[in-house]
């Protein structure tokens, strides 16, 4: 099976695909961050190259609802990146998942079939994550496990207290960096769509 994982430099979901023996080639404009196959340009360059199955992650900044107190600010740059988004709803392709967080998607687009935490694949953190699925079933969780702690801080810009899981608190310390590892998927989710979602499409190519 051929998999297109766009919007990913980490290689996370890609591997998982390939470690179960499909073709999978991630694409983002970054390079990736660990050895595969990747191309690296914009993903609608190779969107006709006969792809099976698409799991994208379209960059959330200008979409999820965390950073709500800017949006009066970017709405050019948010009407851009709903577009993007709507066009990968749009690819030619029969099998498409779009992973993000809780965001403006749903509100100016549709809502999400599904809505997920790492806890229920195995990771004990807490990120609500939401798909958007195109012919593909929800995923079925893999292990329950606690849903972890918690890292409280101070908002510098509005002197509110956030609260976010441990997952965060890395990301947070990372400074510039930080949002590499926020928009990393977590294993037990990669392996979960890798398992599921290759299961289910491998056995739509064989009828």
């Amino acid at each position: 099976m051929k998999v297109l994982v766009a919007c990913e430099y980490s290689g996370s979901v890609r591997d998982a695909f390939k470690a179960l023996g499909h073709d999978a080639t991630s694409c983002d404009l970054l390079p990736t961050d660990a050895p595969g196959k990747h191309h690296q340009g914009d993903m609608f360059e190779i969107i006709n190259d006969g792809w099976d199955l698409m799991v994208a992650h379209p960059p959330c900044t200008h979409l999820a609802v965390s950073g709500a107190r800017w949006f009066k600010h970017k709405q050019t740059e948010q009407k851009d990146a709903l577009a993007f988004v709507q066009r990968i709803m749009d690819a030619p392709i029969k099998h498409i998942a779009i992973e993000n967080p809780v965001s403006i998607i749903s509100s100016r687009i549709r809502r999400p079939e599904q809505i997920i935490q790492p806890w229920q694949f195995g990771d004990p953190f807490t990120k609500t994550t939401c798909l958007w699925l195109k012919n593909l079933p929800s995923l079925a969780p893999t292990k329950i496990v606690d849903k972890g702690e918690f890292f409280e801080w101070i908002d510098k810009k509005t002197g509110k207290k956030k609260r976010q899981g441990m997952w965060y608190k890395e990301a947070w310390s990372k400074g510039d960096q930080r949002w590499k590892i926020r928009s990393k998927t977590f294993q037990g989710i990669a392996d979960a769509m890798a398992a599921q979602w290759g299961a289910f499409v491998s056995a739509e190519l064989a009828k």
